[in-house]
């Protein structure tokens, strides 16, 4: 095998792995990219990007039935096919793009999962390579399920495919992608049932906005099945068979496509990481706060790989920075978790930035809950909504705003402010003091802190 050196290997080419390498390279190291998939990583590709693109569609879906015999006469018709060929425009060019960026860097490419040889060399298309450190921003994979026929099961990069709309589709796993994509689905037509082990849907969240978002989608036609174990899958003539175990007694159903939504883990399985002592487990890469590996000095691991990380490409992003700052500079950057908002794209959204009520009763002596079930609101009721509410939580001694959670159609942008709000330290008497357009969603948000 042919050999050669690097200053610096990163493996993964998504928004953690390019800005750690374009870091490098600007600073005049020699270093490699490798990924086994098209270069530009999963948000933009696979993820995000493309999700949101489809989703638009589902949504004027559901806000045209909302509006029926309000004006609106009857349902727009969608073809597919052309919605896919518009959602192609934005992550075909991808790939090339980051290629040409990456190279006019001079840094050198290679279209394969490298594997540890040991800690400081690794083999990828049949070379040895050496380097000075490695970086691991491999991202996420969908978690594998393992029993009888899970061969048949479909991901979410197949959902993001779909070249028709199937008449029923199953889904094994009621978290983000699972919820978003059931959604979209009923609301094109689909006859969509989800799956789920546990007692109830996006456990991170809170459950008093679950429960209405639930309740929404159950609206839509999703039949929910919880405390359930997926045993088996069978190919029929034109449909897939699911056997699962509830309340000690097997139940089948079937459907045109079942998909595995149960989660998503650190992509490090075929990155024989044990050959170069590489720490990690079910979180991802353990690592410092550095974002270096608490085992093996000479690599770094930044993104959704990173167990200090979230499945979120702005702190992947951030990570990267920082992991390309320590390897020139020397460990000088600590990653600080900032504060995160996260949202599911459900309709209408779900939003949290903060702590939940449970982490803030247990942190703080006295908390201020501000909670309301809010569809009678003028933006709701404009909309022929029947879905709006809200949970606020304050440090009762501070007046500050340590937790928010939103459910609403502009719930993904009105969280910003929140979570603007909070990073400052604002008081609940300075967030009332604001002013914002009037009539939006956002003029809301000081309202919120009315009833409780």
């Amino acid at each position: 095998m042919t050999s050669k050196h690097y200053n610096v290997f990163v493996i993964g080419s998504g928004i953690a792995g390019q800005t750690a390498a374009e870091a490098c390279a600007k600073s005049g190291l020699k270093v490699a990219v490798a990924d086994k998939r098209e270069f530009g990583g999963t948000c933009a590709i696979r993820g995000c990007d493309p999700k949101k693109v489809l989703l638009q569609f589902s949504e004027l879906m559901q806000r045209s039935k909302q509006l029926k015999d309000l004006g609106v006469l009857a349902q727009p018709e969608i073809d597919w096919k052309t919605v896919q060929k518009f959602k192609s425009q934005f992550t075909d060019a991808v790939p090339v793009s980051t290629e040409k960026d990456l190279k006019a860097l001079h840094i050198d490419l290679y279209h394969q999962s490298p594997k540890f040889i040991n800690n400081s060399e690794i083999e990828v298309e049949g070379k040895i390579i050496s380097a000075d450190k490695f970086v691991i921003a491999t991202g996420y994979v969908p978690r594998e399920l393992h029993f009888e026929g899970a061969k048949f099961l479909k991901k979410s990069d197949d959902i993001l495919n779909l070249t028709e709309i199937p008449e029923t589709a199953i889904f094994i796993g009621a978290g983000y992608v699972g919820i978003e994509f059931a959604g979209m689905l009923a609301s094109l037509g689909t006859e969509v049932t989800i799956i789920e082990r546990g007692s109830r849907p996006l456990k991170p969240f809170d459950p008093f906005l679950v429960g209405l978002a639930q309740k929404r989608l159950e609206n839509l036609g999703v039949n929910f099945i919880f405390n359930a174990e997926p045993k088996a899958i069978e190919e029929l003539y034109k449909n897939y068979r699911l056997s699962y175990i509830l309340n000690g007694k097997k139940q089948k159903l079937s459907s045109r496509l079942v998909f595995n939504t149960s989660g998503r883990v650190p992509a490090v399985k075929r990155l024989n990481l044990e050959k170069a002592t590489i720490g990690a487990d079910d979180t991802g890469v353990h690592v410092n706060d550095f974002l270096q590996s608490e085992t093996n000095p000479q690599v770094y691991a930044c993104g959704d790989v990173s167990n200090l990380s979230l499945p979120l490409t702005p702190l992947s992003g951030l990570q990267g920075y920082i992991v390309g700052h320590n390897i020139i500079n020397g460990n000088q950057k600590l990653f600080e978790h900032p504060l995160v908002p996260s949202v599911v794209f459900t309709h209408p959204n779900l939003c949290s930035v903060g702590l939940s009520e449970e982490q803030a009763e247990s942190r703080y002596k006295d908390i201020k809950v501000f909670k309301g079930d809010v569809a009678d609101w003028f933006n709701a009721k404009k909309n022929n909504e029947d879905t709006y509410a809200y949970k606020i939580l304050v440090n009762e001694r501070t007046d500050k705003i340590v937790g928010a959670h939103l459910l609403s159609e502009q719930a993904n942008e009105d969280i910003n402010i929140f979570t603007t709000a909070m990073n400052n330290g604002m008081t609940v008497s300075e967030f009332k003091k604001m002013i914002f357009t009037y009539p939006s969603y956002a003029n809301d948000l000081k309202s919120m802190f009315k009833s409780s």
